[in-house]
């Protein structure tokens, strides 16, 4: 697996990919994100779009994060995940955040080293933030964002998911 960085904001690259195999393969066409891809063989398997904080230029914001869906649960996005968050410390962002709307990608951003903030956005997606230095009972605050999912109609899958996942702790941030 090969983990490549297109660009950096506002100068991003288009990347055009299969509605049918990527969600939001629409948003992957926009220049203002920077672009970050995993290859298998040469053939894109997930990327992530991201963008500089309006306000803050020391947070940037993971916009979005897509995986061919025939690769789901291999461990790509948080791999992909930890690729963008190492280059953006080394390029001096202070602050990354990402808002979530489903509990695998919440389980995914816990295994980069992000936790829940304990905010939500205007759109039901809860807050992740990285690094985590100032979230305390790190057990609470996992199971705390679980709770939100649980309160919300869900597929039986995500049921199953949540259910697994009652009482445990986070899990251990991969490297």
């Amino acid at each position: 697996m090969e983990y490549d960085l297109l660009g950096w904001p506002p100068d991003g690259p288009k990347l055009r990919l299969d509605y049918k195999r990527f969600s939001y393969a629409g948003k992957f066409v926009m220049t203002n994100t920077g672009k970050a891809v995993a290859r298998d063989d040469d053939t894109i398997v997930a990327a992530v779009a991201f963008n500089e904080d309006r306000t803050d230029a020391d947070t940037l914001w993971l916009r979005y994060v897509t995986v061919d869906r025939e690769r789901r649960g291999e461990g790509i996005g948080p791999k992909l995940l930890g690729h963008v968050r190492d280059r953006a410390v080394e390029r001096g962002y202070d602050r990354l955040r990402i808002a979530v709307n489903n509990p695998f990608a919440y389980e995914a951003l816990y295994r980069t080293g992000f936790a829940y903030t304990g905010e939500q956005t205007g759109i039901a997606e809860l807050l992740l933030e990285y690094p985590t230095a100032g979230i305390e009972d790190a057990r609470a605050r996992y199971q705390a964002g679980l709770e939100q999912f649980r309160e919300r109609d869900l597929s039986d899958e995500e049921g199953q998911f949540l259910e697994s996942r009652r009482d445990s702790e986070p899990p251990e941030p991969e490297s």
